[in-house]
Formats: structure tokens, C-alpha cells, sequence
């Protein structure tokens, strides 16, 4: 399959898919997001010869989260109709996709994971980050509740306490402060990252491939559905789109200055 936004290639028994809107970060838009969920059903379907997947992003970020300024025009009323996207096609349903494949996901965080990138992340089974990296989970600042399965994947990997300061702060984190709060397994100079992934992949593939699927599966067995926890995290969202500070979130992120809220 052709894709335009994003770059999927194969190293003997590993896929390296990488995230290429460099110019705004990697954001999620709509092509971006439905060439995802394509290149990870297509990489599912090539098991057992493909094995491992490494998920990164180019340039300076490795997934800023939803596009801000696709967001802006909808909420304006100013964005072209569309067909409505099926749900399972959402940015929210990448999590159980990357759960849902077969082959064990490597993230290699090399610059910002914001928002639904952050829940790409933590939705993968091994995570490891550059000197470069960034954590947010910025949600709350951007007037939203947390999507993509990261109300859950949050507190599963660094606990209530570390998951309610991120989900309510909106803060910004560097990588050793992700590697000590558990959400990275490991922090590597920015020209190692891809090595390390590498070199981790290998040691996946060189294993039995379904004896691999099957602990990938049996790991991920305990944790609820995902389409479960989106389900919640939609009903969280629903009282605050289209509300006064959502708007005024976005226009204030690509206006570049602070925020005003009013809680309306």
C-alpha cells in the first residue's frame, strides 16, 4: 500500500513505521490517522515473517497529538464537509489497533509525545525514549479528557498518583523524568534511539513468533478492553466539545499566547 504521510519499511524481520508531518510535529490529522490504522493492519497481515514493529515519528517530534489546526476549523464551523469517520477509525481507536496486532510495537519516543501521541506511546509494549524526548499528557489544557485508552495505559504504567499529576497538570516532561516514573524502559542519546530499537526488535524476532503472540496477548490480558475504556473516555468528552474554553483552547495554541478560561 501507498502512503503519503507516513513511511513504512521492512528490515529483514522487523517493519519501521515512521510518522512523516515533520513541519507540525507529526499531528494526527485525518489522512495521517487513516494511513496509521491502514500501515498497522497491513503490517498485522505480515505475520510471521514481520515480527517486531518500531513506531517513531521524523524530525524534531514523534507525535504531537491531534492537529490543532485541523481541530480549529472544525470547531469554527469553517472545515469542508466530510463523511463522518467510523469510529473504529478514529484517532481514539489506534490504541486497540497497536494492541490488536500481533507483533510486539516498539515506541522509539524521539522528541515530544503530546496528547494521542503520548496514548500511541503507552499503548505500545516497549518503550524507549531519546535524551530528546517529551511527555505530556496535555488533554486538560486543551479544554479535553483523555483519548485513545491513555485514562487507562497512564496509571497501568506509572500509577494513580504519577497519572492524575500528568492528567491534571497538562505538564511537560523530559525523558528521565518518564524513565523514573516507569514510562520508558530506557533513555538513549538522540543517534542511539533507533539503534537501541533496533537491537531490541532483533531480540524480540529472533524468538518463536507465536510463542511471542501469545505472550504479547497474555500481557495485555489483564487490562480491560480498550474499546471499553475509549467508550468512557468518549462520555467524559462529550460535555465539553464545542464549549467556549475548547474553542478558546485552540485559537489560543495557534494564535501562540495564553489561554483564558471561563469554564463555559
Amino acid at each position: 500500500m501507498k502512503y503519503e504521510a507516513l513511511r513504512l519499511e521492512r528490515e529483514e524481520h522487523t517493519a519501521v513505521l515512521t510518522l512523516c508531518r515533520p513541519d507540525v510535529m507529526n499531528a494526527l490529522d485525518r489522512q495521517l490517522t487513516s494511513e496509521l490504522h491502514g500501515a498497522l493492519v497491513e503490517v498485522g497481515n505480515m505475520f510471521p515473517e514481520v515480527r517486531a514493529l518500531i513506531l517513531t515519528g521524523e524530525g524534531r517530534g514523534f507525535c504531537s497529538g491531534a492537529d490543532l489546526a485541523e481541530m480549529g476549523l472544525s470547531l469554527s464551523g469553517e472545515a469542508p464537509r466530510r463523511p463522518a469517520v467510523d469510529r473504529s477509525l478514529r484517532i481514539q481507536g489506534l490504541a486497540a489497533r497497536i494492541r490488536g496486532i500481533p507483533q510486539p510495537v516498539i515506541a522509539a519516543v524521539n522528541g515530544a509525545a503530546v496528547g494521542a501521541g503520548l496514548s500511541l506511546a503507552l499503548a505500545s509494549d516497549i518503550r524507549i525514549a531519546s535524551e530528546a524526548a517529551r511527555f505530556s499528557c496535555i488533554f486538560v489544557r486543551r479544554s479535553l479528557a483523555p483519548d485513545t485508552a491513555a485514562s487507562y495505559t497512564l496509571a497501568a504504567l506509572a500509577g494513580q498518583g504519577v497519572a492524575n499529576e500528568m492528567a491534571l497538570t497538562g505538564r511537560i516532561y523530559d525523558a528521565d523524568w518518564a524513565l523514573g516514573a516507569g514510562l520508558v524502559s530506557r533513555v538513549v542519546a538522540p543517534d542511539e534511539l533507533l539503534g537501541e530499537a533496533r537491537s531490541i526488535s532483533r531480540d524480540v524476532a529472533a524468538n518463536p513468533p507465536l510463542a511471542v503472540r501469545e505472550t504479547k496477548r497474555l500481557m495485555w490480558r489483564h487490562s480491560p478492553s480498550w474499546e471499553e475504556v475509549v467508550a468512557l473516555e468518549d462520555e467524559a468528552a462529550a460535555p465539553l466539545s464545542g464549549t467556549d474554553d475548547q474553542r478558546e483552547s485552540v485559537q489560543a495554541f495557534l494564535e501562540s499566547r495564553e489561554p483564558v478560561f471561563r469554564g463555559r
